[in-house]
């Protein structure tokens, strides 16, 4: 498969799909300034991204799927956050002042539900590559 790469108004296309699709009111962003490839900001409903970081992401992905539905997919998991949060009002206190072992249970639950969520959003035409991505994605974060 070639690699070509997205650029900041193809990632927009698919994020404006996407939130269509789903008939979600979320606010969306470039900024080449975040460390992610995505990132949802609950506290002012906004699907942030940077390009050259999802392309690097992309670039990652060892599965047969197209730039544009892994694009999908990542936007499908970042959806999940604003599921999660709409659904659980998480105390989220505590992550700025709960044990070390209660933050990360409670990072661990918002990242399972985010991955859950997300994917009841994927059509089942992408179900398989979701979760191939959730299992590369878990492998990316232990340095596998």
């Amino acid at each position: 498969m070639i690699w070509k790469m997205l650029y900041i108004r193809d990632i927009e296309t698919l994020i404006e799909h996407t939130l269509k699709e789903n008939k979600l009111d979320i606010h969306y962003e470039a900024n080449n300034r975040l460390t992610t490839p995505m990132s949802f900001n609950v506290s002012t409903n906004t699907l942030t991204f940077n390009y050259l970081e999802v392309n690097g992401y992309i670039s990652k992905m060892k599965i047969k799927e197209s730039d544009e539905n892994l694009v999908k997919i990542m936007i499908y998991h970042e959806l999940g956050y604003y599921l999660t949060f709409k659904k659980h009002k998480h105390d989220l206190r505590t992550l700025m002042y709960g044990e070390d072992e209660e933050v990360e249970a409670l990072k661990h639950e918002i990242e399972t539900n985010a991955w859950e969520y997300g994917r009841s959003l994927a059509g089942d035409e992408l179900l398989d590559s979701y979760d191939k991505v959730r299992e590369l994605d878990a492998m990316l974060i232990k340095g596998l």
